[in-house]
C-alpha cells in the first residue's frame, strides 16, 4: 500500500486527536442528559442543556490546557451557535494553533432532515462565524449525529471545503470526487470516542485510555497495515475532571507507543492526501 509522502516511515497508525465543541440553540437541548430519563416530547430538557453549556464555559479551557502541556495539535469541530456564542473561546483555540472545523449550526439541526435550501443557509452561515471569530475558514467538516445528507460532500467541495469526516467505511483518507470537485473522505473511527463509549455505553473514563492501548498494542496482530485511530472528547463530557484526566492517560499511551503510532489530527491527514 502506497502512502503520501510525509507519512512516518515505520509508524503505520496515525492517532488523530479532535475535540468535538458542541452548541444548541436557545430552544434545543441534547437528545438525552446525564440523569438518563428521556422528557416527554416538547418538553426542553434544560438539566441536559446546563450540562452540554459546560463544554464552552469549562471543558474546553481545560482541554485546551491537556492539550498545551502535552504539546499536542487537535481539530475543534465546532457548532455554528457556539462560536457566535463564544467568540473568546474561538479566538483562543486559533491563536493556541489548533484547526477549528465546522460541526452543523446546532446540534440538533441534521442535514439528512434538511432541505436543500436549508442545509446551503446553515452551511454557509456556519463558515461566516467560524470565519469572523478564528481569522481563518474552515476547511474540515463532520456533521451533527455524523449523519450527511445526500448533497452534503458535494455541497463541502463545492464550498471550498478540504476534508469531510462523515465517513466510516475505511481505515484510511481516501479522495472522494464529487460533481463539485474532490473531498478529502476522513475516517472517523469510534473505538476511542467518549460519547459512544461512556454516555451511550455506561463505560468509565477508565475504559477509555485502555481501549486505546488495546488497538495500537494489538495493531501488529492485525497485520500492521497503515491506518487511523481517532482520540476524540466531547468538551461537555470529557471536559469534566474525570474525563479529563482518562484524556491525559490516553494522550500518554499514544506517546508510549511512538515507535508504532504517531500524533495527528485531521487537518494534517487532509494535508497530506492533499498538499495545499
Amino acid at each position: 500500500m502506497t502512502l503520501p509522502a510525509g507519512w512516518p516511515e515505520g509508524k503505520p497508525l496515525a492517532i488523530a486527536v479532535s475535540v468535538m465543541l458542541e452548541g444548541w440553540t436557545d430552544d434545543a437541548a441534547p437528545g438525552i442528559g446525564p440523569m438518563g430519563n428521556v422528557l416527554r416530547a416538547g418538553v426542553l430538557d434544560l438539566q441536559a442543556r446546563s450540562w452540554a453549556e459546560y463544554g464552552a464555559r469549562v471543558g474546553a479551557w481545560r482541554i485546551l490546557d491537556i492539550l498545551a502541556q502535552a504539546g499536542v495539535r487537535a481539530v475543534f469541530y465546532t457548532s455554528g451557535v457556539l462560536a457566535e456564542r463564544y467568540p473568546a473561546l474561538m479566538r483562543a483555540i486559533a491563536d493556541a494553533g489548533h484547526s477549528v472545523a465546522g460541526h452543523g449550526w446546532s446540534q440538533h439541526i441534521i442535514p439528512a432532515t434538511q432541505t436543500p435550501e436549508e442545509e446551503t443557509r446553515d452551511l454557509a452561515r456556519c463558515v461566516s462565524i467560524l470565519t469572523e471569530t478564528t481569522g481563518t475558514s474552515p476547511l474540515g467538516w463532520v456533521s451533527p449525529r455524523c449523519t450527511p445528507s445526500v448533497r452534503t460532500t458535494a455541497l463541502l467541495a463545492g464550498s471550498g471545503f478540504r476534508w469531510h469526516a462523515d465517513f466510516f467505511d475505511n481505515d484510511l483518507p481516501r479522495i472522494e470526487p464529487t460533481t463539485a470537485g474532490p473531498i478529502v473522505a476522513m475516517p472517523f473511527t469510534m473505538e476511542v470516542n467518549d460519547m459512544p463509549l461512556s454516555v451511550r455505553y455506561g463505560q468509565e473514563p477508565e475504559a477509555f485510555p485502555r481501549m486505546l492501548e488495546k488497538v495500537v498494542a494489538g495493531w501488529p496482530r492485525l497485520g500492521n497495515r497503515p491506518g487511523c485511530v481517532d482520540i476524540t472528547v466531547h468538551a461537555h463530557v470529557y471536559g469534566r475532571p474525570a474525563g479529563a484526566l482518562a484524556f491525559i492517560d490516553a494522550l500518554d499511551v499514544a506517546k508510549r507507543y511512538e515507535n508504532r503510532a504517531w500524533l495527528t489530527d485531521h487537518d494534517a491527514l487532509a494535508r497530506l492526501w492533499r498538499p495545499v
